[in-house]
């Protein structure tokens, strides 16, 4: 998430000297630094957070629930295929299924709060103060209801039809908007099942429970203190429907956890989804789930012929504890390789104008950030045409990287800015100075960080020694965690921040208090933090980090090409006309950005910055037609005067001739996108030109190695980081001896 980007352009980041640093303790980490606390005068997240004495240690932020640990009123949250929100008498429910619309803005599926939804309530209770969060685990979030000797405990979570209710001093209430249909069941039936408006919920209490209030607005269960109780939104209104969901209602979820891992042999990427339950009565231990399209669009999983609408197209349901997806890992690259689409001359040129060009105004983690990358994506290519300028640039990177990964002045002293403070209350590192809400909402932690992350990574590519532990790395992967740690037990910062790992992407905020939850627009610059991770653990042979990176690099591919792309042309309702969705929400999916309405900007949010891990936006030729076409008839004609280079690059996917007639035309005082150069932009189309498109559909033995195919011919391109000779295979047959360190293309017509 970024807040308005009216600031993009304004002035200088004014410096805050922190007095207070001489207080906060600084950590010796490698030759780096960062300080255990934050500083007297800096900003960071509140110092309240709404959880029970049951939850210690790092916080989860910046999930589709997170609100409910946010200080402040209760926001609507988005567990497809439900949605929820906390309210004084209780939890309410509505399914959006039914209500989903759309126009040229947005898909729209949020919350309601009228006559089609109810609230989940306590008989003894009628209004609770703020719940606290009593738990969580991978996708789902269990919350506490309490006053005096009362209390309501509600567990819910991604793809799960289902809420969890257990009970204290008290039984079930649900209050309608207005009377619903009981379907099935009567007063002495422990499960019922209700219509209101077209909505159809299963409601399930212990054996033995009893009715009250049917045919009113209020429905009361007796469940001889049993205390446990379950609702369900129903696909539809079939007894044998009702049946199914009965048989798995009293297997409560009480812990959910995604597990990961990549076959270089093979590029398969498998994820796991296991759900842990719990058989408040029966003996059944299975439950049931809908899978978001990325999912079963690649699970060997058995589905139920029973679904749900939702704002990310069709969930399909499955039984049982537990689900696979496989997919492959369609590899990155640190640049293209120069295949002679330019010559030495006109890049030294080019060169030189990037040089030359203002290192851009913002000073905080994000407009630095976006410097480094702009800097550490020339390495790789201006090294491939031996220009001497690259060592400089290096230098200058490192320098930049060095100053921000540690809290000290070159003399020692406390510094004024460009450092990083650990929070102890959330669990998060926080550069300073930040920007976006980065330090008082933690938003956009992996968009800013990643770009450090990417950057270094260029560096450990030419200088591993730079990159060991007791020296930078330290400080890198201590970046790396706070974004996305892989450990549950990580002391120091929560199990993967930003990463959703059931609804496949990144979310941006860190507090999601909005009306449509969560948020995340710019998911290519997710996937620039995750080319990072990807970079760095082949540079410094960290497999772990590695795996890491490719688990997220390719989990959230599948969600663009899904959500944002919609490649497939099924996700997106006939009636929303865009060819993207520019901005992911809980309840929506827009077409918009925080900061601009000029098209070329909210299509190209979505595409920077470009390099070698951007390929997958070129995975699917004839969508990226589809989707310049409309840019351009939005635009009015294809003279771009906003983020022209990012155009032109797009453009090369699906027309590099025409890509390559646009950049030839461009007067000298083009204005390029800030965090892009001349030399990148000309390097990847006029190689685009020749290499042809990516083919996803031939994967390599090892992460940098990716094929092209222009026509009849496909160009096999590996980048190997040592000089040791050995073959890596393609899964067409095909096999590439690689004897180098540096690019090794084979090319061969098919």
């Amino acid at each position: 998430m970024k807040p308005s980007k009216s600031v993009f352009f304004s002035g200088l980041w004014v410096l805050v000297v922190f007095t207070g640093l001489l207080q906060a303790e600084q950590v010796d980490l490698g030759a780096g630094s960062y300080t255990r606390d934050l500083p007297m005068g800096a900003k960071g997240p509140p110092g309240t957070i709404l959880r029970t004495e049951r939850v210690r240690g790092p916080m989860p932020s910046n999930d589709w629930w997170s609100s409910a640990a946010w200080p402040g009123e209760s926001f609507p949250q988005y567990p497809h295929p439900l949605a929820v929100k906390t309210e004084p008498e209780g939890l309410r429910i509505y399914y959006p299924g039914p209500s989903i619309r759309s126009d040229k803005a947005a898909i729209y599926g949020s919350m309601a709060g009228g006559k089609e939804d109810f609230v989940l309530g306590h008989s003894a209770v009628d209004h609770f103060p703020r719940p606290l969060v009593d738990g969580s685990s991978d996708w789902f979030v269990d919350l506490r209801f309490a006053t005096n000797d009362a209390a309501l405990r509600v567990s819910y979570g991604h793809g799960s039809p289902y809420v969890y209710a257990v009970y204290q001093g008290g039984e079930p209430r649900l209050t309608f908007g207005s009377a619903p249909s009981v379907m099935v069941g009567d007063d002495h039936s422990p499960t019922l099942g209700v219509n209101i408006h077209g909505r159809r919920y299963g409601l399930f209490a212990p054996s033995g429970s009893t009715w009250s209030g049917l045919g009113t607005r209020t429905l009361s269960c007796d469940t001889k203190g049993k205390g446990y109780f379950s609702v369900a939104v129903l696909p539809d209104g079939a007894t044998a429907t009702l049946e199914l969901f009965a048989r798995h209602a009293h297997a409560h979820v009480v812990g959910t956890k995604v597990s990961w891992s990549y076959d270089p042999a093979s590029a398969a990427v498998t994820t796991r989804f296991d759900f842990e339950t719990v058989a408040r009565e029966g003996d059944e231990r299975g439950t049931l789930f809908a899978l978001y399209p990325h999912q079963w669009r690649n699970t060997g999983t058995a589905l139920l012929p029973l679904g749900y609408r939702s704002v990310r197209g069709a969930l399909k349901l499955a039984a049982g504890s537990s689900f696979a997806t496989r997919t492959r890992f369609t590899g990155i690259l640190p640049a293209l390789p120069d295949v002679g689409g330019t010559d030495r001359d006109t890049m030294v040129r080019d060169f030189a104008v990037d040089l030359a060009r203002p290192g851009g105004d913002g000073r905080d983690t994000y407009w630095v950030g976006k410097q480094l990358g702009r800097l550490a994506t020339l390495l790789p290519i201006t090294e491939q045409y031996g220009l001497p300028e690259t060592a400089a640039v290096r230098a200058r990177v490192r320098g930049v990287l060095e100053d921000w990964f540690s809290a000290k002045a070159p003399n020692g002293k406390p510094k004024a800015g460009a450092w990083f403070g650990y929070d102890r209350n959330w669990g998060t590192l926080i550069g300073y100075p930040a920007s976006f809400g980065s330090d008082r909402e933690l938003n956009d932690h992996y968009f800013h960080y990643g770009y450090f992350i990417k950057a270094a990574a260029e560096i450990a590519r030419e200088d591993p020694e730079w990159a060991r532990s007791d020296r930078w790395g330290g400080m890198v992967e201590l970046l790396i965690r706070d974004i996305a740690a892989s450990e549950r037990s990580d002391p120091l910062f929560p199990f993967l921040r930003c990463f959703d790992p059931y609804a496949g992407h990144s979310w941006a905020s860190g507090p999601a208090q909005f009306a449509d939850g969560n948020n995340n627009e710019s998911s290519s610059e997710a996937m620039n933090a995750w080319s990072g991770l990807v970079l760095w653990g082949e540079a410094t042979g960290n497999t772990r980090l590695r795996d890491l990176g490719v688990w997220l690099y390719t989990t959230e591919m599948q969600a663009i090409q899904e959500y944002w792309f919609d490649v497939w042309n099924e996700n997106h309702p006939r009636d929303y006309t865009p060819s993207v969705v520019t901005m992911i929400w809980g309840g929506k999916g827009a077409n918009g950005t925080w900061f601009t309405a000029d098209p070329q900007l909210v299509h190209g949010i979505n595409w920077l910055p470009i390099h070698g891990g951007s390929l997958y936006l070129g995975h699917f030729p004839g969508y990226a037609a589809k989707n310049y076409a409309a840019l351009v008839a939005e635009h009015g004609g294809d003279q771009w005067d906003n983020w022209p280079d990012l155009v032109w690059m797009y453009r090369a996917f699906s027309d590099p001739a025409d890509a390559r007639r646009l950049l030839d035309a461009a007067p000298s005082n083009t204005r390029l996108e800030d965090g892009n150069s001349w030399v990148n932009t000309r390097h990847w189309i006029t190689n685009l030109e020749r290499l042809g498109a990516p083919d996803p559909s031939i994967t390599g033995t090892e992460p940098m190695a990716v094929v092209f195919r222009r026509g009849s011919r496909l160009s096999y391109v590996v980048y190997s980081l040592t000089d040791g000779a050995r073959t890596v295979r393609f899964s067409d047959g095909t096999s590439v001896p690689v004897n180098a360190r540096g690019f090794t293309v084979k090319t061969r017509e098919k």
